[in-house]
């Protein structure tokens, strides 16, 4: 097993791991809740982080594959998210929880089969204005900081309500 991808791995299912146990112990009141700066039930974050897990790890694989990332655009992320948020107003958190704790186990199962030449693979990626970028990047900034970045926005929104 590949020592950086495995790395890369278990930093993702802490991550997951991390936003469910905070979630599990939420209120109804609390799931329910809208988080401002992003106009999103907790519910729908969470729901959101575990649903995208298999598009962040196809979009690394692509990069891995030194296929260039084209016509993901912010506006397009941004449609996919409000399209998320109608499609999925009243997700339970049972429901949610398990598709997060499973896609994001099956997400760390497919980093953990990149090697280093992957990983250190570049190619041009539309999200970030054609810049030529690495796999490794690219999970980073997706599959591993995603769970993080809504754990904090969640939680400072609870905290504030407190």
């Amino acid at each position: 097993m590949n020592k950086r991808s495995n790395a890369l791995a278990e930093r993702i299912e802490q991550g997951a791991e991390a936003l469910a146990t905070f979630a599990e112990g939420l209120s109804e009141a609390e799931w329910q809740t809208t988080v401002p700066n992003d106009q999103r039930t907790v519910a729908v974050l969470v729901h959101h982080v575990a649903n995208v897990y298999p598009i962040e790890i196809d979009l690394a694989k692509a990069i891995a594959s030194g296929d260039p990332i084209t016509g993901v655009t912010w506006d397009v992320i941004n449609q996919m998210n409000a399209d998320h948020a109608h499609d999925h107003p009243a997700i339970s958190k049972a429901e949610t929880l398990q598709l997060l704790r499973g896609n994001s186990k099956a997400a760390a199962e497919r980093v953990r089969a990149f090697a280093d030449t992957d990983l250190d693979r570049a190619t041009t990626v539309s999200l970030y204005a054609d810049a030529p970028l690495t796999a490794q990047f690219f999970i980073e900034d997706h599959a591993l900081r995603h769970s993080s970045h809504h754990l904090a926005n969640i939680q400072a929104t609870l905290n504030a309500g407190a």
